[in-house]
């Protein structure tokens, strides 16, 4: 299993509860548009982080990093309308931003560390919450 600091696994169980949330909001709430939004850019973090630790070029990798980042940021605007609609209340929002903040954070610190250093990548890497580790 990944270690649980890193971007990874962290999108993994992100994405998860997401998952949760829609299934939530579909069955106890009866909103299907917002919740369908949400379930699609919360998911899509994890899934362009996979992609990312797979590019064939450094600028191949940023790209992806990149669209997880504003994937995240997309995922807390739609949370932010959950809760302005009354669909979620400010405990569950809370519950959940912390996780997406958290997240964008370590996207962020991803992105700028790579821009800014062209040896961070090389062929045995993993994701860490401070950028590019060797491994």
């Amino acid at each position: 299993m990944e270690k649980e600091n890193t971007v990874k696994y962290k999108s993994l169980e992100f994405a998860k509860r997401i998952v949760k949330l829609y299934k939530y909001l579909c069955e106890n709430k009866n909103e299907y548009v917002l919740s369908k939004q949400l379930l699609k850019s919360g998911t899509s973090i994890g899934a362009n982080i996979a992609e990312a630790e797979c590019g064939i070029s450094r600028k191949d990798f940023l790209a992806k990093m990149y669209i997880a980042f504003k994937e995240c940021v997309e995922t807390g605007y739609w949370l932010e309308l959950l809760l302005s609609g009354d669909y979620i209340n400010e405990k569950e929002y809370q519950s959940i931003m912390v996780d997406c903040v958290e997240l964008r954070k370590m996207l962020s610190s991803i992105t700028k560390t790579t821009k800014n250093n062209s040896s961070l990548l090389t062929p045995n890497f993993s994701l860490s919450e401070g950028g590019t580790t060797e491994q």
